[in-house]
């Protein structure tokens, strides 16, 4: 087993105290060039390996931020998860994973954490109904496609860009009647504004549109294909369906069950773009979000918090279209 050496080794083969190599270590600017040299070249020496631990308290920070999603089973979460945790790795941070589906008080309890400092800062993209625990937070909070408070900021897509986007593909189609798949009507989200849009220009071109809601923290296959059962049984003149890509991949199923002809009498839009759009039955048309620009853009933005300084990126990234076969 090879020896490691210790920071007190260090600083008795550099000739300094144990406070200057920690300085010298953790600071690029501190001590003379002369004490700097001595310092690198005794590290160099004996192979030293700072203690991440050590060097964390000495700087009072964890490394680490905590991400707050309802559930990584839906694929929306799932990619973005995986987009944030790569792009944090690289800026030099761990994650730490919460999700909130069927737990109580788990905000809380990672809120408690950021204020008790065992992580530096916080991306949270729940569906959350208890934002007034946000109030007040002076710690650094990103929200992902959530309304917190108004002294914490949003990293989101252009829904409005992508509900005028959805509206175009359906009118290219000469649909009559459309049905929308909202999430719970409960939580106010930018997203929202997605449906706003579709149906302002829906309407502005005498198209009939009618909301369908998920109930609130509904992500799952089951509860898509009970709301895409109630779809065809209350609207059967229906000629068009948009929603998430988990809500419209399920009345994609179904129609091909009974024996609904899509895109020739059914047209669909889903709104996310995640991967299950390319691996169905039949490729989704899409308004794809930027996941991995968002959390890239939402990565770079927590440790500028975190760091006390301002990150430039724009909060808000422009949707695309991704060309399928059911509209």
């Amino acid at each position: 087993m090879r020896w490691l050496a210790r920071i007190r080794d260090v600083a008795r083969e550099a000739g300094v105290s144990v406070g200057t190599v920690s300085m010298v270590l953790n600071h690029a600017d501190y001590g003379s060039p002369a004490i700097r040299q001595k310092v690198e070249s005794a590290v160099e020496k004996l192979q030293y390996v700072p203690s991440e631990m050590a060097r964390n308290l000495s700087l009072k920070r964890t490394m680490t931020v905590g991400i707050i999603v309802p559930t990584v089973s839906h694929p929306f979460f799932a990619e973005l998860v995986g987009d944030l945790e790569e792009a944090l790795y690289h800026l030099g941070y761990k994650t730490m994973l919460c999700c909130t589906r069927q737990k109580e008080n788990a905000e809380h309890v990672f809120l408690e954490m950021l204020q008790r400092q065992n992580m530096d800062g916080i991306i949270m993209g729940a569906h959350s109904l208890d934002t007034a625990i946000y109030q007040g937070v002076k710690q650094p909070i990103i929200a992902f496609d959530r309304y917190l408070s108004p002294d914490i900021p949003i990293v989101h897509t252009n829904h409005v860009l992508g509900g005028e986007m959805a509206a175009q593909a359906f009118l290219q189609h000469d649909c009559h009647h459309i049905v929308e798949i909202s999430g719970s009507q409960m939580v106010k989200t930018p997203a929202g504004e997605y449906h706003q849009a579709f149906n302002k220009v829906m309407q502005a071109h005498g198209v009939r549109t009618d909301v369908v809601a998920l109930p609130w923290n509904s992500f799952g296959f089951k509860e898509s294909m009970e709301l895409a059962e109630r779809i065809f049984d209350e609207f059967p003149d229906v000629d068009g369906i948009l929603g998430s890509d988990v809500s419209v991949s399920s009345c994609l199923q179904l129609a091909v069950r009974r024996g609904i002809k899509v895109p020739e009498q059914l047209k669909l839009v889903a709104y996310d773009g995640t991967y299950i759009t390319q691996n169905g039955i039949l490729k989704l048309t899409a308004v794809r979000q930027p996941i991995a620009e968002l959390a890239e853009i939402a990565a770079k933005k927590i440790v500028s918090l975190i760091n006390g300084s301002q990150d430039d990126s724009p909060w808000v990234l422009p949707p695309t279209v991704l060309k399928g076969e059911t509209c």
